[in-house]
This record gives C-alpha cells, sequence and structure tokens, in this order.
C-alpha cells in the first residue's frame, strides 16, 4: 500500500479555500491537471457527498467520487474508474484554521496495479498535489489582490 500525504499552509480563511478547493469545476482553472467536470452532483451542494468528478488530460480520464463532505473540514474521495495503473485509491482532504490562513493536507493511499512501480506512483501522485495546491494557494492569493 502506498501512502502520500502533502501539505501546504495558505493565507486565507478557511471557508474561502474550502469553498474554491472543493468547486471541482474550477480545478481546470487553477490545479495544473487537466479540464474537470461534473457526470453527477452531489448533496448538500452539486460538489458534496455523492458528486462524480471527471479530471481528463492528454486523452486520459480518472473519474472521482466525493464520499464524505465535511464543511469546512474534511472530504473524501476515491478513483471509480480511470486510465492510470493504481487501484484501492482512497483520498481525504482536511483543512484547519491556523491564525488568519488554513492548513491543508491532501493524503491518499492506493496500490500499484504494476507490481514494483508504487514509488514511481507516489513520487508522480506527490508532485500532482503539491502542483494542485500551490495553483490553489496562487489563485487564491490572486483573488485577494484583485
Amino acid at each position: 500500500m502506498v501512502r502520500i500525504e502533502v501539505e501546504r499552509r495558505i493565507d486565507a480563511p478557511r471557508e474561502r479555500v474550502w469553498a474554491r478547493y472543493t468547486d471541482h469545476v474550477s480545478w481546470s482553472e487553477w490545479a495544473k491537471m487537466g479540464k474537470v467536470r461534473l457526470e453527477r452532483e452531489g448533496a448538500p451542494t452539486r460538489d458534496g457527498s455523492g458528486c462524480v468528478r471527471v479530471i481528463s488530460n492528454g486523452g486520459v480520464s480518472v473519474v472521482e467520487e466525493v464520499l464524505d463532505f465535511e464543511a469546512p473540514a474534511r472530504m473524501t474521495y476515491r478513483v471509480v474508474r480511470g486510465g492510470i495503473p493504481i487501484k484501492d485509491h482512497l483520498g481525504e482532504v482536511m483543512m484547519e484554521e491556523r491564525g488568519d490562513g488554513t492548513q491543508v493536507v491532501w493524503c491518499c493511499r492506493f496500490r500499484s496495479r504494476i507490481p514494483g512501480l508504487g514509488w514511481f506512483w507516489k513520487l508522480l501522485v506527490s508532485r500532482l498535489f503539491a502542483g494542485a495546491l500551490a495553483g490553489l494557494d496562487k489563485d487564491l492569493s490572486t483573488q485577494r489582490a484583485a
């Protein structure tokens, strides 16, 4: 089992960070993961529990379902299907107030479908998470400046 944890402090209130992070379609603008669309809306908001988001990049799509949606503190999701060779992917994003900012912790666990390549997928997914959180931070700081 591969485990990943990426953290980033963002200088914005937790409610604002949560609102932008959980606006899944907006990921197309700031997450640097490709185009994101909703396949199914969730509850209590369209991006909440039961929501299914599709992330597409370079002809590869990953479909994820939001499981738990505890605004503005915690969200879990799982990969339902996709073009990457991992299985049993379960992710969790937690947000905690830290002074006038927010500490974001994004973690997941999964198995590689290709024996011996767990280290490679760990490196790739860690970079994707770190890049997405950097993009979120930049997006929110740009909004503050405007």
